[in-house]
């Protein structure tokens, strides 16, 4: 096979092996490049960003999920229906999600924590339905996978941590969805309730942010720990995959001791940055304490590796 039919090729095998999950990841980049065309086209702005650029982040994040999952069912066999469920739900309910996304964006308003209106809220309660199927699928693609009998059994860690850290930062984005502070005053205020939940901890959402990401830099942002719990799918089966052959001559128990080390390193990351989201505090403002918190973890983590290296030289010399 020459070098220029691969892509080709492997989008042929992801269609065969599962066209739920492959036929949404086409979708979610059509929709990206209609985002990309009305980020240049559309002046409005929503809550202080262009219009466009929500459908554009999701689009993206859906699409790498969702080959993600593809990729990982494949690990799975002697259950069929169950995968075929899990596309299914997952496709069906990122599609409607994205789909509501765009239909918020293209009416100039949002879509998330949006009770102003019957329709509004209509919009937001059904996204919010099928965000609890697209993560119960992923709960229970991880209860799957952990009965499965992967080799070697590192990347099968690598792949059960990553989708089950995964999962955490999906729940993540179940405390954006509680009344804020300034929200239950309002109401208790008479104003009522148009909004919701909140991204931006002890801000009200729309203020001044990053680029791209849109993350807070004035409040605490649950975005962040969200985003970074989602990308566990990636980074860690990653990480065991690397672990396959190095460090040379590791024995195979050592090099899962490994995988475990930097999946507990990073829950403990989305851990500490959730924490500081709570706290109001702007991922780009870490005080003391979260300094101090950040280093600890690291030097945990750094610690438990040498730990782990010496462990298996004793093991080889004796």
């Amino acid at each position: 096979m020459t070098r220029e039919r691969r892509p080709s090729a492997l989008a042929r095998q992801a269609w065969t092996a599962n066209r739920p999950l492959a036929g949404t990841a086409v979708l979610m980049g059509v929709m990206l490049a209609i985002a990309l065309v009305g980020l240049v086209a559309d002046s409005r702005s929503i809550t202080g960003q262009p219009a466009w650029a929500k459908p554009a982040r999701f689009a993206l994040s859906i699409s790498i999920y969702t080959l993600t999952l593809l990729w990982l069912l494949t690990f799975v066999r002697g259950h069929d229906r169950f995968v075929r469920l899990v596309s299914r739900v997952t496709a069906v309910s990122l599609t409607v999600e994205m789909a509501l996304i765009a239909a918020a964006a293209a009416a100039g308003t949002t879509s998330h924590f949006n009770f102003g209106t019957a329709t509004a809220t209509a919009v937001w309660m059904t996204m919010a339905a099928f965000i609890v199927a697209t993560w119960t699928m992923a709960l229970a693609t991880v209860v799957l996978v952990l009965r499965q009998r992967l080799q070697p059994p590192v990347f099968a860690w690598g792949l059960r941590l990553g989708l089950a850290v995964c999962a955490l930062g999906m729940a993540v984005a179940f405390l954006m969805t509680t009344p804020t502070s300034q929200q239950r005053a309002a109401a208790a205020q008479g104003h009522g309730l148009p909004v919701i939940g909140a991204h931006t901890v002890g801000l009200a959402d729309g203020g001044t942010g990053l680029p791209v990401t849109d993350w807070s830099t004035l409040g605490g942002d649950l975005r962040v720990p969200h985003f970074v719990g989602l990308h566990a799918f990636q980074v860690l089966p990653l990480v065991g995959f690397l672990l396959v052959t190095r460090p040379r001559g590791l024995p195979e128990r050592h090099r899962v001791a490994l995988v475990w080390t930097a999946a507990l390193a990073y829950l403990g990351l989305v851990l500490l940055l959730t924490w500081q989201a709570l706290r109001s505090q702007p991922v780009t403002a870490a005080d003391v304490v979260t300094v101090a918190s950040v280093l600890a973890l690291a030097a945990a983590a750094g610690t438990a590796v040498l730990a782990v290296l010496r462990h298996a030289r004793r093991t080889e010399r004796g």
